[in-house]
C-alpha cells in the first residue's frame, strides 16, 4: 500500500481548504495539513486544546480521523465534537475556551469534495496569510514533533441548541427550515421550534448523497423549492441553509428570493435604532443602498464595503468594533450582544426572526419599503485557478481604461472604482457590476445591480461578459440572467 502524501497545492485557498477527495488529496494528505496546523498552532500556544468537528459527508469522519491523527501528532490536545456545524465549533471555542478550531467541511461543494475551516484567534478563521504559512508547513514539511491526546465530547451539539435557544420571540411565525439534506438537518427546525417559531421542515433528513441539490443559499433550484413550499404552506418566511450551517437564504412571504445582503439592510436598519453611531461591514458584492439609507444616516451609521470571503469580513467586523457584518453569499456576522462574531446561518435566522417580531408589516412589505434596485444572482463563470487573476488583473486594466477615456456602458459614465477585491466599478445613477476571482472554486463571480432599470443590470452584464470573452479564458456559466 502507497503511505506516501498526495496533496494539490490548489487546494489551500484564500480563507479555508478544499480538495476533490481522495483524487486530489489522499488520507496521508489529510494527515499531513493536519500536522501543519498543530505546527501552526504550536507556534503561538504550549500544549494546546484544539476542538475539531465534522459535517455529514460520507467520507468526513474518515478525514477527520486522520487531521486529528495529524494534530496529535505534533502535540495538540484534540476535542472532538462530533457531527455539527461549522459555528458549532466557532461557539465552541468560546464555551470550551480551547485555542484552537478545525471543522471538517466543503460546506455547499458538490459531494466527492472535502476541505478544512480552522482558526486560532477566538471568533475567526484563517486569511490569506495564515493559509500562505500553512501551506508552506505543509508542502516542505517543517512539522513540529510532540504527543498530544484525543478526547471525545458527547452530545456537544445540545449545549449549542441550548445556546441559540434563548432568542425567544413572541410572534408566532410559521417559517420553512430547509437545509438541502445538509448537516443543518438536525439542528435548524429543532432551535427555531426552541424559539417559538412554527416550523415546516423541507429537505431536513441528512443524506449525503444531496439528492435534490446542493445545500447552497444561493442554489436557485434550491430557492424555488423553498418559495413552492412557502406559497403552499402561507408561511411568514423561508429559510435555506447551507451545508455546514454558516449561511442562509431567505423567501418572502410571498415566494421570492431576497438577495442576502436587501436582508443585511433590513437588519441593520432594525438593530441601528437601538445601537447609533455604530459601524456595518458589508462584501463587495452587496447592494449600493447602504451607503445611502437614511435610517442608517438618521442613527450615525457607518458601512465599510470590504473583501468578499467570511474570514475576511469576520476579522473587518472585530478589527472596526462592528456590531455587524454582511455578505451576499448569505454569511451574517453578529458581534456582542447578538452574537460571538463569526457566522452562524441559524443565528441569522433567529435575527430575522426578532427583525419580524419588532414589526408590523410582512417580510415582502418591509423589503418593498426599500428603494428598488434591480440585481442579478451571482454568476460564476469558469476560469482555471492558475488563470483567474490574471484575468482579473487583464479586466481591470481595460475597464480602468474605459473610465479614463470617458466611454460609456449603456449611457452612463463609470465614476467610481473600487479594487478591494477584484473590481467593482459604479456607474452615474449608482448603478454597478463586479467582478472578482472566486476563493474556493476555478471560476469567477460576476454580479451587476442597477438602481435604474432591469435592462440597464443586463447591458452592465453584457459589458462584463464582453470583457471576459475577450480574455478567451472564460468556460461556461453556472447560471446568467
Amino acid at each position: 500500500m502507497d503511505n506516501s502524501s498526495k496533496i494539490d497545492p490548489l487546494g489551500f485557498r484564500e480563507y479555508d481548504a478544499r480538495w476533490l477527495y481522495p483524487e486530489k488529496i489522499n488520507s496521508e494528505g489529510i494527515k499531513s495539513v493536519g500536522k501543519g496546523f498543530g505546527s501552526q498552532i504550536i507556534k503561538k500556544i504550549k500544549k494546546p486544546r484544539v476542538a475539531v468537528g465534522h459535517d455529514y459527508r460520507s467520507y468526513s469522519e474518515e478525514v477527520k480521523k486522520n487531521f486529528i491523527d495529524g494534530l496529535i501528532s505534533t502535540g495538540c490536545n484534540v476535542e472532538d465534537i462530533g457531527l455539527c456545524l461549522s459555528p458549532t465549533v466557532y461557539f465552541s471555542q468560546f464555551d470550551l475556551n480551547t485555542d484552537a478550531v478545525a471543522m471538517i467541511t466543503a460546506s455547499h461543494n458538490e459531494n466527492g469534495w472535502t476541505g478544512i475551516k480552522m482558526g486560532i484567534e477566538k471568533g475567526l478563521t484563517h486569511c490569506l496569510d495564515e493559509m500562505k504559512e500553512l501551506k508552506e508547513i505543509v508542502l516542505n514539511k517543517q512539522f513540529t514533533e510532540g504527543k498530544g491526546n484525543y478526547k471525545k465530547i458527547e452530545n456537544y451539539k445540545n449545549k449549542y441548541i441550548d445556546y441559540l435557544s434563548k432568542n425567544k420571540i413572541t410572534k408566532k411565525l410559521k417559517v420553512v427550515a430547509a437545509c438541502g439534506n445538509g448537516t443543518a438537518g438536525i439542528f435548524a427546525p429543532q432551535i427555531l421550534k426552541n424559539i417559538g417559531c412554527e416550523v415546516i421542515e423541507l429537505d431536513c433528513n441528512l443524506d449525503f448523497n444531496f439528492p435534490k441539490y446542493n445545500p447552497n443559499p444561493e442554489d436557485m433550484k434550491m430557492l424555488n423549492e423553498i418559495a413552492k413550499c412557502v406559497k403552499e404552506n402561507n408561511a411568514d418566511v423561508g429559510f435555506g441553509f447551507d451545508g455546514d450551517g454558516d449561511r442562509v437564504g431567505v423567501i418572502d412571504n410571498k415566494g421570492n428570493e431576497i438577495f442576502a445582503d436587501k436582508i443585511g439592510l433590513l437588519i441593520a436598519r432594525n438593530i441601528s435604532e437601538n445601537n447609533k453611531n455604530t459601524k456595518f461591514i458589508v462584501d463587495v458584492k452587496s447592494t449600493g443602498l447602504f451607503e445611502k439609507d437614511e435610517t442608517l444616516k438618521r442613527n450615525g451609521c457607518k458601512t465599510i464595503y470590504w473583501k468578499t470571503g467570511h474570514s475576511y469580513i469576520k476579522r473587518k467586523v472585530n478589527e472596526e468594533k462592528a456590531i455587524a457584518g454582511f455578505e451576499k453569499s448569505g454569511h451574517f456576522f453578529f458581534n456582542e450582544p447578538l452574537g460571538l462574531g463569526y457566522d452562524d446561518g441559524i443565528n441569522s435566522a433567529i435575527q430575522i426572526c426578532k427583525l419580524l417580531n419588532n414589526n408590523d408589516k410582512t417580510i415582502n412589505e418591509l423589503v418593498e419599503n426599500l428603494p428598488k434596485t434591480f440585481q442579478s444572482p451571482t454568476m460564476g463563470p469558469y476560469c482555471k485557478d492558475e488563470e483567474k487573476y490574471k484575468v482579473i488583473e487583464e479586466v481591470t486594466a481595460k475597464i480602468n481604461q474605459i473610465k479614463n477615456d470617458g466611454k460609456k456602458i449603456d449611457g452612463q459614465s463609470i465614476v467610481s472604482i473600487l479594487t478591494v477585491n477584484g473590481i467593482r466599478f459604479g456607474l452615474q445613477d449608482g448603478s454597478w457590476g463586479l467582478i472578482r476571482a472566486s476563493s474556493n472554486k476555478p471560476s469567477l463571480v460576476v454580479v451587476t445591480e442597477s438602481s435604474t432599470s432591469d435592462n440597464r443590470k443586463k447591458e452592465i452584464f453584457y459589458f462584463i461578459d464582453r470583457l471576459l470573452q475577450e480574455t478567451g479564458k472564460i468556460g461556461e456559466y453556472d447560471q446568467k440572467i
